[in-house]
């Protein structure tokens, strides 16, 4: 980690712990929050971060596939499964639906690969990137279509959604609350991320997968599929937008057809927090991220002792503003992220 990762590391630690002793339970309480909704960024952010990692393409219709996720989820717990309400039978429904928008976003994503991106893989950089954006212009128009194969589908207008997990929370002290769907959020997203650890760091597959993103020739050479390896890359990033998407709708109980382009840009501010091709920084920079949110939210992300002026401008209406701009100060001074160390450019 270099110095700057460590300096802005720092600032926000300090600021958190003087908050902290300034407004203690509200503080915890925005963590909480802050760490469910980062979970959700960080599941988003590794989809960009591994497909960079392998084949160097932004891949900007990753916000919409995991909308596209959100929805089908919601479909199929709503109109397949009839789950309208918390009920004795809701995790298992939960569970199977889970694992089959997975296979819905792994599914998407490589068969997009295939057909779109596969072609212009040895084209300039501009070409896979303006495809990137009409794919994700394609899922957006899928998503705001009112019913499809005869399903009731999404439609223009922000749709409600029953959540069929508990919506208690288990009370710490008067003014700390942990809602139990943030519980579950956590509960799922930190194995599929150790397991996706796993994939990347024990098995043949991840092996072939980290020679692929360090020279393709050379892993072709050398008896690698690298058609097989980048496609299972889609398919892994698809599987974690869904994970996502699906959870998105259980935290905001609605979906709509334009949340990917919201999230989408708020995980790719966490990737390139991290460091665009890193995953560990993928993850650290969605929990940052989604704690910098929370903090901002709640108007305590700076200490009172600050000047006003600088205090007005936290609050929600500024949110946008404040992760956007760590965005833009990041490819401006630090493009590499403040987890990744100086590299040479491959020639």
């Amino acid at each position: 980690m270099g110095i700057l990762g460590l300096s802005l590391l720092g600032l926000a630690l300090l600021s958190t712990i003087i908050s902290f002793f300034e407004q203690p339970q509200k503080v915890i309480q925005l963590l909480v929050i802050g760490l469910s909704n980062g979970s959700l960024y960080a599941l988003i952010a590794l989809g960009y971060t591994m497909v960079y990692g392998i084949v160097e393409l932004i891949n900007f219709a990753h916000g919409d596939l995991f909308m596209l996720c959100s929805v089908f989820g919601a479909v199929m717990l709503e109109s397949w499964f009839h789950q309208h309400g918390a009920t004795s039978t809701a995790w298992i429904f939960l569970g199977i639906t889970l694992v089959c928008s997975m296979l819905f976003g792994a599914g998407v994503n490589m068969t997009v690969e295939r057909l779109a991106y596969r072609r212009l893989r040895n084209a300039p950089k501009l070409a896979p990137l303006i495809t990137a954006v009409g794919v994700s212009f394609i899922f957006q128009n899928i998503g705001i279509l009112k019913t499809i194969f005869g399903l009731d589908w999404n439609g223009s207008a922000p749709r409600s959604r029953k959540r069929i997990l508990s919506s208690g929370s288990w009370k710490v002290t008067d003014q700390i609350s942990i809602r139990f769907v943030d519980l579950v959020v956590v509960a799922v997203t930190i194995p599929l991320l150790l397991l996706m650890t796993w994939l990347v760091q024990r098995t043949r597959t991840g092996r072939a997968m980290r020679a692929t993103a360090q020279d393709r020739d050379a892993s072709q050479l050398m008896g690698i599929n690298v058609n097989r390896i980048i496609s299972y890359v889609f398919g892994i990033g698809g599987a974690l937008a869904a994970a996502a998407g699906v959870l998105f709708v259980q935290v905001n109980q609605q979906t709509r057809y334009d949340a990917g382009f919201r999230l989408g840009l708020i995980a790719f501010t966490a990737a390139v927090l991290g460091g665009v091709g890193n995953l560990l920084g993928a993850v650290i920079g969605g929990v940052l991220i989604g704690v910098i949110q929370a903090l901002n939210d709640g108007k305590v992300l700076l200490p009172t002792f600050m000047p006003q002026f600088y205090r007005d401008l936290t609050g929600q209406k500024w949110t946008q503003t404040v992760m956007f701009g760590i965005l833009i100060l990041m490819i401006i001074f630090r493009p590499g992220g403040i987890f990744a160390a100086h590299q040479q450019e491959k020639v």
